[in-house]
């Protein structure tokens, strides 16, 4: 079958995927205003991308069988980076979960907070929150295990709380952003055709100068005011942090990321098992609930590649890049086109992954044509999509501090250093072309 139909629908191509985004972010953002509770899901995410893709089936060059459109939506929603991709989402989730129930997000949380100095805490918080995140690879599962813990340290150690929880957001999406098993992370590699590993090198070349400048802030305001932050409750086991070092650092090595996280998840169960932590029902339970907990990023990503293909075929992609290249006049410029695309996606829809999962094949395209790395589309993808929620006051990290420590969302907006930071060491690499690999420079 043709790649394109012999009608070119040009900008009309995208109005599906218009109507998906007014959809879903239209209605979040109406019950938001009206103060409904879970705003976003009054129009699930599944629904509105269906009525998109029945849209594009039904009222787009209509001479053509929707069996033969149904082929061209399949071709995309088949395809093997797709596939790939959620078997990894599965995996890792799987791996998460089977870590979780054998005791070590809390053994790796409880480490870290006990480890850390009194007189060193708010800095020391943004440090473990940073490891704790790279290794478990969810920045909402960070902010949920460590963000009431924290409130209760800083507010016991008469430290602010506000910066306490700007400092757990921070480090969640810190490690968000470099972890090899994060959603965003394996979007982002898989839907440029970067390596994980060097995504990886990327990223944390940009990333870490933010977050020592951060480190050293936190350090001069944070200072002790005479209290002392309970840390004997807080038990750990050294061997149950063993599967999230190993996962992080086999992953780093290079080792395939589906091998990586095979062997997360059977060293979870061997030491669950081992030490009386899960029987090994329980354990596979833990797998498939994990796996049941990032089923909807699968199938979503299923979804809306499907569409984007359908949007391929009547010729948006091609009219899209075409615009785009006209605009644009420099690699430079096409660098901040992309990061900028993919923040404003991420902020309308408050879902990173989804923003990177529609930016992502533009984003492949025009990279082709300037020469970009993948690996570095990877890294500005994921930045910026990250960025956006560090500073929005509805997303989930500043709802839980604000209920947690009782501070409003300006009195954590005030020590939100990394985000800020973050956004301006990108925009420096991006404007003097810094970390470009010899294959991309002219």
């Amino acid at each position: 079958m043709n790649k394109t139909c012999s009608k070119n629908y040009k900008a009309l191509a995208f109005l599906p995927l218009v109507l998906f985004l007014g959809l879903y972010v239209g209605c979040g953002i109406a019950f938001t205003l009206a103060g409904a509770e879970n705003p976003f899901a009054k129009m699930p995410r599944y629904v509105a991308v269906m009525a998109a893709i029945l849209a594009a089936l039904l009222f787009y060059d209509r001479k053509t069988p929707v069996s033969q459109k149904l082929d061209v939506y399949c071709r995309g929603a088949g395809s093997s980076g797709v596939m790939l991709l959620g078997i990894i989402v599965l995996m890792a989730g799987g791996f998460s979960s089977a870590a979780e129930a054998m005791g070590g997000k809390e053994s790796i949380v409880n480490m870290g907070l006990t480890l850390i100095p009194h007189h060193f805490l708010i800095p020391g918080i943004f440090i473990v929150t940073c490891f704790i995140s790279t290794c478990i690879g969810t920045s909402t599962g960070t902010q949920v295990a460590l963000i009431p813990v924290a409130m209760a340290l800083a507010q016991g150690a008469g430290l602010n709380a506000a910066m306490a929880g700007s400092a757990v957001i921070a480090g969640s999406y810190f490690g968000d952003n470099l972890s090899m098993i994060s959603d965003t992370t394996i979007c982002a590699t898989k839907g440029v055709g970067a390596k994980m590993k060097d995504k990886f090198q990327m990223n944390l070349l940009i990333a870490l100068p933010a977050a020592m400048i951060t480190i050293i802030l936190y350090a001069v305001l944070g200072g002790s005011q005479g209290g002392t932050a309970d840390t004997q409750d807080l038990s750990y086991h050294v061997v149950q942090v063993l599967p999230y070092v190993t996962v992080l650092a086999t992953a780093i090595a290079g080792l395939d990321v589906l091998l990586v996280l095979l062997i997360g998840i059977l060293m979870s169960g061997i030491i669950g098992i081992a030490m009386g932590t899960v029987t090994f029902f329980e354990w596979t339970m833990a797998i498939g609930s994990g796996m049941e907990d990032l089923f909807f990023l699968a199938v979503f990503s299923m979804l809306i590649s499907g569409l984007i293909e359908l949007v391929r075929y009547y010729g948006g992609i091609s009219w899209l890049f075409e615009a785009m290249t006209r605009k644009i006049k420099t690699r430079k410029s096409c660098e901040y086109l992309i990061s900028f695309s993919c923040m404003a996606l991420s902020g309308t829809t408050l879902n990173n992954p989804v923003a990177i999962l529609i930016t992502a094949p533009v984003a492949k395209e025009l990279g082709e044509k300037y020469r970009i790395a993948p690996k570095r589309l990877a890294s500005l993808l994921d930045i910026f999509s990250c960025i956006i929620l560090m500073l929005l006051p509805h997303d989930s990290g500043l709802l839980l501090a604000q209920q947690y420590g009782h501070v409003t969302y300006l009195e954590i907006m005030k020590y939100s250093f990394y985000p800020v930071l973050l956004f301006l060491f990108t925009c420096v690499t991006i404007q003097f072309g810094l970390l470009r690999t010899k294959i991309v420079k002219r």
